[in-house]
Parts: structure tokens; C-alpha cells; sequence
């Protein structure tokens, strides 16, 4: 049985890990708000260029190699796994690492060639202890992550991509959906399906809205590619940003249970340190009593 001092040396030790996991809920609940307000007003823009880029193929018969042409099994695939730097973030990490690695173990014996991007450490760590490499990892996501960081990726991507290096390109991250749900999804970003709009819940038809006699200036081969760059872009963006709100409010989540569990220990130990030094007390005066009858 511990002694005292050792109870109160656990009490205070559980104490001080509560003022962590408390101060780490409330910098997760801060950063979730932002993440939040990002991707709740970067999902719309998402949707509307992807419905005017089959508007505009539709109509004008355009063609480009970033557009699904057929719907043969690829070969050569390029999957980018979305993770975290850092723990302490409940099933966050370890559900995105189990789906991907369910994901490669299906299809690196039906693909010629599966390569892997790591985005954050934790997924990286995962196919390391499994025997896998990735061709590439980027760190620091939640620190850097920007516009600007998912063009850098995109543009190195689409240049794998148009070279004939990969035939589809397969994002698999956490999609946000509250503080307390999140979903761990694969997206086929490259080729650009424009019939395929279940990743954004669009049901709406795709029947052309411009005329098929509209003249474009500059012409809509030019509009169409340019539009294909953004696109991808912003769906790298997108599912960054997905990720990094996921992130925080599994953390917040996380950490909201982790001080409530540390106060349901701390009181349960003092119940104990109680017991026992009411049971010191009482042998205390027992044995007084017995001496002094005794004498």
C-alpha cells in the first residue's frame, strides 16, 4: 500500500499535468476557431470552380491531360498522406494511418508503381516502422501551411503528373466536420473527374450554362488550363485545411477529456489519502488508550 507522501506527491504531480492538458484546450479551441472559419469559406470556392470547369468543357468540347480521359486502372499512382507533427491529438493520426496503409497494401500489388508524399511526421513514423519510404515528407504543416505552400506542391505535382511519371494522384487526409467529428477520407485529385462531384456534395446538374456559340477571349483552351491549375491548387489547399482544423479539435477534444479524467483521478486519490490518515489517526489513539490503560 503507498504511503502518504506518496499520494500527495501523485496528487500534485496529476494536478499539474490538469493545468497542461487545460491550458493545451483552450490554445486548441483558439486555433480551431481560425481553421474553422478558413475552411468553412474556402469549401464554396472549391465547389463553383470545379462546376465552372465542366461548364466549360461541356460546351466548348475542350480537352486538357489534367481531365479524365478514360477509366482504365492506373499504374503508376502517387498517394499524399495527410498527418500530424505532433500527438496528443487522440485517433487523429492513427485512423489516416490505417486507412493509407490499408490503401497501399491493396494496391501495391495491382499498381506497377505506388509512391508516397508524407505530409507530417506522424504518418511518416507509421510506414517507417512497417519497412516503407516515401519519395518525399514535408514537416511543419500546422506552423506553414498556406496558399502559397499548396501551389509549391501543386505545381511540382502537375509536372509529375503531365511528364507521364503518374497516371492519378490520391490525397488521403481528416475532413472536419465539427470540434468533436472528423472523417478520415482518399480523394482522387488528378485526373479531374468533372461528372464525379460527390467529394464536395454537389448535386447539382452539370448541364452547360454558357452557350455553345460563346466566343472566349482569350480562347477557352487557355481559360480551361488556367482554371485546371487553380483548381488543383486550391483542392491541396483545401485538404490541408482540412487536416490542420481536424487536428485541433481532435486535440481540444482530446485534451477537454484528458482534464476531466486527471479530475476524476485527483479526487479519487484524495478519497484515498483520506481513508489512510484517518486510519493513521484512529491507530494513533488506540494505541494511546491502550497505554494508558495499561498503566
Amino acid at each position: 500500500m503507498p504511503s502518504l507522501k506518496d499520494i500527495r506527491s501523485r496528487i500534485a504531480s496529476t494536478k499539474n499535468t490538469q493545468k497542461i492538458t487545460s491550458a493545451m484546450k483552450l490554445v486548441s479551441a483558439a486555433k480551431l476557431r481560425k481553421a474553422q472559419h478558413n475552411i468553412v469559406a474556402l469549401r464554396p470556392y472549391a465547389q463553383s470552380i470545379l462546376t465552372l470547369i465542366a461548364d466549360i468543357s461541356s460546351t466548348q468540347k475542350v480537352d486538357h491531360p489534367l481531365l479524365l480521359q478514360n477509366h482504365s486502372e492506373p499504374k503508376n499512382v502517387l498517394l499524399v498522406v495527410i498527418s500530424s507533427d505532433r500527438g496528443l491529438c487522440g485517433a487523429f493520426n492513427s485512423n489516416v494511418s490505417k486507412d493509407s496503409w490499408k490503401y497501399y497494401q491493396e494496391f501495391s500489388q495491382k499498381c506497377e508503381n505506388l509512391d508516397i508524399i508524407f505530409i507530417g511526421k506522424k504518418a511518416e513514423e507509421y510506414f517507417k516502422r512497417r519497412g516503407v519510404e516515401g519519395v518525399d515528407s514535408i514537416h511543419n504543416m500546422a506552423k506553414d501551411i498556406s496558399y502559397q505552400m499548396a501551389e509549391e506542391i501543386s505545381e511540382r505535382v502537375i509536372k509529375e503528373f503531365t511528364e507521364g511519371q503518374y497516371d492519378e494522384i490520391r490525397f488521403i487526409f481528416n475532413e472536419f466536420i465539427s470540434a468533436i467529428s472528423i472523417n478520415s477520407v482518399t480523394e482522387r485529385l488528378l485526373p479531374v473527374d468533372i461528372e464525379d462531384k460527390c467529394s464536395f456534395d454537389q448535386q447539382e446538374d452539370t448541364a452547360a450554362r454558357f452557350p455553345r456559340d460563346l466566343a472566349f477571349e482569350p480562347a477557352a483552351e487557355e481559360i480551361l488550363d488556367d482554371l485546371l491549375q487553380k483548381h488543383f491548387a486550391v483542392q491541396v489547399y483545401r485538404c490541408l485545411s482540412e487536416s490542420v482544423a481536424a487536428e485541433h479539435g481532435s486535440r481540444m477534444t482530446s485534451m477537454e477529456n484528458a482534464t476531466k479524467n486527471a479530475g476524476e483521478m485527483i479526487n479519487g486519490l484524495t478519497l484515498t489519502y483520506n481513508k489512510l490518515r484517518q486510519a493513521a489517526i484512529t491507530k494513533e489513539i488506540i494505541e494511546i488508550t491502550s497505554g494508558a490503560e495499561a498503566l
